[in-house]
């Protein structure tokens, strides 16, 4: 069986977004039936000269077949609206017509378990053996605007108007719901795109056609579960040289079960797919509202490359400023005081009572606004100018003010705050004259803060992964001892010890190295030693030596370390590990074995250059322990890389390693020093299932 398009027509996704022609299958008279409201849904493209043919081999005044409507005209997109055993036919039989795409809208699949399995995996096999491209199934379907194609039964979709937005979304629902909030917030779409069960077409498939679309500005990617993470990677890196991802991962609390149920696969790390997605370039949100607030102000405009932009806030109501500036600064944005000058300028514009180092507040509105954003976009230090002023237009011209501020170059986010259609107009002619608006200081803050972070990722180099020799044919279990000396192989600090095979050594140990030493039980097939009172902490005379060496025999010690104390200091853990979805990743947290469970971890994607494992203690919440705290000590961040792009190379070079950690690693005023290390390969985590 084969189809008779082109291979490179039909590996691309043109006749699925933009047909010449569609067959309804399973059209319907009966305007209950999910045929029949994919017909009215797809009435525009009739009307607007499109090739659209009814398909039901039970209705005389119908095609029988997408083959015989294909006898009439071009058919390149089949839309499906047949019970779910009758669909793999159907595709098939679509296929050989001559169709490149099909749309699956109907349940029924592996979302449903049972028989729904066999329903999904003979469409796959279909999708292999024909290479028509499958949206769906379990799909409210597409909206192409711009093409003139509404492949949705969902009503009201058709009131979405052409524009720049592009939506990619792991569900159907969550694309009609966002399609729908950005066309109420001002914005038109290029593409708006449920994945459903994503038997063929996924989110990597869209993005790498909307890289090529001049129709998209910005895009609106909501992520549920990925099947490939490097490719999604991949596609978003080459998506967002381009123009800008903002990206909403679903996953941050426990939803596994009910994530499944939704499509049939199982939910994502949240924390791995959103540090993939940052490192590829996309901008991240914490929910929808952001997402529309985000990615509406990447359509319309963006800052300049910029390692730490700066942010300029105007305001004509204090408390609104209060909230919006608030917000900023838990997004860690920048907002410099204004130059002398600008404050000179700005002081004979406004009365001498209002505050004008930035943020700058001018009371009610008046006709000066426009120069005040004129002025704040002018000083050196603003890279963005965020705002926010109620509709008074008997006050101002909040547009021809827009307008003025625009004149110093820099891109601005206005909130206008009010209700009715007045308000409604205001937004709009803002969003025309290219000024990203919000409709409350929330809303500014989220789409300025989209603002610096795309300036941030278009700042940064794209720095080559690091290209340090590392050990290879790194195999089998690790005791400790094994671990740390491959880590001094690495140059990664260790404290002086001995590996003791009795107790005569562990004495001998201890008066070489001088008190205090930690003497520590030495199996690699023990990987949580203190669970099991296999640490012993400060031991200085052979008489607690010997307390600790019985306690480690009654723990079931053959073997002991004996090791020097370590200064004291800041506890880190850095890791590497192999991740089912992305891949080889690294992990740096505070706090040692609560890293994790504070969440207070930084995540990159490995092999990496030092420069990037760098940047990594920025994104701790803790961070300000590691610049010298209270007279602690304080970080060398080169330092740190090179400890962490080593593990990132180590776990690339060598695919039988599954695991590398060092937990802790402790900061210590003399640098980093590794307490404890642990290493997991294939081999060895085979012959331990417990672990």
């Amino acid at each position: 069986m084969t189809s008779t398009l082109p291979t490179a027509v039909r590996s691309g996704l043109g006749p699925l977004f933009a047909p010449r022609g569609i067959a309804v299958v399973g059209a319907s008279r009966n305007p209950g039936k999910l045929g029949a409201a994919m017909v009215r849904s797809l009435s525009g493209f009739a009307d607007a000269g499109g090739y659209l043919a009814l398909v039901n081999g039970r209705d005389e005044t119908m095609y029988g077949s997408v083959a015989e409507a294909a006898r009439y005209g071009t058919v390149d997109l089949a839309v499906i609206c047949v019970p779910a055993a009758a669909c793999a036919d159907v595709l098939a039989g679509a296929a050989v017509a001559g169709a490149g795409a099909a749309v699956i809208c109907g349940g029924g699949f592996a979302e449903a378990g049972g028989p729904g399995i066999d329903h999904q995996r003979r469409l796959a096999e279909v999708v292999r053996s024909t290479g028509i491209r499958l949206l769906g199934p379990n799909t409210s379907g597409f909206v192409a605007p711009h093409a003139g194609v509404t492949a949705s039964f969902v009503p009201g979709v058709a009131q979405v108007r052409p524009g720049k937005v592009a939506v990619v979304a792991a569900s159907g629902g969550v694309n009609h719901a966002l399609a729908f909030a950005l066309t109420e917030a001002g914005h038109g779409l290029s593409l708006a795109v449920g994945l459903g069960n994503g038997v063929d077409v996924t989110a990597p498939d869209v993005l790498e056609h909307l890289a090529d679309d001049p129709d998209t500005g910005a895009v609106a990617l909501h992520v549920e579960s990925v099947p490939d993470g490097p490719r999604l990677v991949a596609s978003v890196r080459r998506l967002a040289a381009r123009r800008p991802v903002v990206a909403l991962v679903v996953g941050r609390h426990d939803i596994g079960a009910f994530a499944a149920s939704h499509t049939g696969a199982l939910a994502t790390s949240w924390r791995t797919t959103r540090a993939a997605l940052a490192q590829a370039g996309a901008v991240l949100v914490d929910d929808e509202r952001e997402l529309v607030d985000a990615v509406g102000a990447l359509a319309v405009t963006r800052a300049k490359p910029a390692a730490e932009p700066g942010v300029g806030v105007v305001t004509a109501q204090a408390g609104p400023g209060l909230l919006l500036l608030d917000d900023l600064r838990g997004r860690r944005a920048r907002v410099p005081e204004l130059t002398a000058g600008t404050q000179a300028t700005l002081a004979g514009l406004l009365p001498p009572l209002t505050f004008q180092r930035n943020p700058v507040d001018t009371g009610r509105p008046g006709p000066e606004l426009g120069a005040v954003l004129a002025a704040v976009g002018a000083d050196p230090g603003v890279d963005v100018i965020a705002g926010y002023a109620l509709h008074e237009p008997d006050a101002v011209d909040i547009v021809a003010a827009a307008r003025k501020g625009s004149s110093a170059g820099v891109p601005f986010v206005l909130g206008l705050g009010g209700t009715g259609e007045a308000v409604v107009r205001g937004r709009r002619a803002l969003l025309e004259a290219g000024v990203a608006v919000a409709a409350d200081p929330r809303g500014v803050a989220a789409a300025t803060a989209a603002l610096l972070t795309d300036a941030r990722v278009r700042a940064r180099a794209v720095p080559a992964a690091d290209d340090t020799l590392v050990p290879t044919g790194i195999t089998g279990s690790h005791d400790e001892n094994q671990a740390k000396t491959l880590l001094d192989r690495l140059g990664v600090a260790t404290m002086p010890r001995r590996a003791c095979s009795d107790r005569a050594a562990a004495h001998t140990a201890l008066a070489e190295l001088g008190g205090p030493v930690a003497v520590k039980l030495l199996d690699a097939t023990v990987l949580h030693k203190t669970e099991i009172g296999g640490v012993h902490l400060g031991i200085t005379t052979p008489t607690e030596l010997d307390t600790a060496l019985d306690r480690l025999d009654a723990a079931g010690a053959r073997r002991y370390l004996v090791e020097s104390m370590a200064p004291p200091g800041v506890d880190l853990v850095v890791g590497a590990r192999r991740d089912p979805v992305f891949g080889p990743i690294v992990l740096l947290g505070l706090g040692g074995t609560t890293a994790e469970a504070l969440a207070d971890v930084a995540i990159r994607l490995a092999p990496l250059a030092p420069a990037e494992a760098a940047a990594m203690p920025g994104e701790l919440a803790g961070q300000a322990l590691l610049a010298g705290w209270r007279g602690g000590p304080v970080l060398d961040p080169d330092e740190l890389a090179r400890v962490v792009a080593s593990l990132g190379a180590l776990l690339a070079a060598n695919p039988p390693l599954d695991e590398i950690e060092i937990n802790p690693l402790r900061l210590t005023a003399q640098g980093l020093v590794a307490l404890d290390a642990v290493i997991i390969t294939r081999e060895a985590d085979d012959a331990h299932p417990d672990r």
